[in-house]
């Protein structure tokens, strides 16, 4: 099985307490970020919106609390996660669909915004998911990232790794009931970049004004970007502006 197979069949396992074990180990702070990330984005009260990799849809709600007159959209690839998000969800602007972050079931420039939270590090090919959603968003869009981060302080990053390589893994293991999975989770961040790179990610993506927040030290990282208002992509992901090679 490949890795994208591998990973779906991990977050299935852990759909039903996955909301409760986050909530767990962030001691309830995840709201707080979800929310910050959201006031990044500024959707407008009727935007079109997509959440990536939605899991049990806690950003897909509170997206579409935030966009009463809109419309929000949660992917992902687990049908077990999709079945949880739907029976937690009593808001009617909302509706979920099964699909791969990579390949999206949706026409060229679809959305006002998108969000990601806690979920690039599993993409099997991060650059190519930022092309594919600059590739759905429309011009002058954002797309938001919600994501755990490598903290710039050596000592507090060391303190962080103490926690995430150590304390995660047990309490998913208590908590989530999946001792494999929440041992994956944390060894997920080892090869991910960190937010510099990754900002140059979204750059190279064809994203504007790409940059990012740190929260809690750099535990976590917001990071954003703007699909150009006046930049055509052609379809080899480079960019093409009037009068540039």
């Amino acid at each position: 099985m490949d890795k994208g197979g591998v990973v779906r069949e991990m977050f299935d396992r852990i759909a039903r307490r996955y909301d409760l074990t986050n909530s767990v180990m962030t001691a309830g702070i995840d709201a707080s970020w979800r929310r910050k990330a959201i006031d990044v984005l500024d959707p407008a009260v009727d935007a079109r919106l997509l959440d990536l990799c939605c899991g049990t849809g806690v950003m897909t709600r509170d997206l579409a609390s935030r966009t009463p007159n809109g419309h929000v959209i949660g992917v992902d690839f687990s049908p077990v996660m999709l079945e949880v998000a739907r029976a937690k969800n009593s808001k009617s602007n909302i509706e979920f669909v099964q699909a791969d972050a990579l390949h999206l079931p949706f026409e060229n420039e679809s959305f006002d915004g998108a969000t990601m939270g806690f979920s690039m590090r599993n993409l099997v090919d991060v650059a190519e998911g930022l092309r594919e959603i600059r590739r759905v968003l429309r011009p002058g869009a954002s797309f938001v990232n919600l994501e755990i981060s490598k903290p710039p302080n050596l000592v507090w990053r060391k303190m962080f790794y103490l926690h995430f390589y150590g304390v995660v893994p047990l309490l998913g293991r208590i908590v989530g009931g999946d001792a494999a999975a929440y041992r994956y989770l944390p060894q997920s961040l080892v090869n991910f970049p960190d937010a510099d790179r990754l900002a140059g990610m979204f750059a190279a993506a064809g994203f504007e004004h790409a940059r990012y927040i740190r929260l809690l030290g750099g535990i976590v990282t917001i990071h954003s970007g703007m699909r150009p208002a006046s930049v055509a992509v052609a379809d080899s992901g480079r960019l093409e502006q009037a009068g540039v090679a």
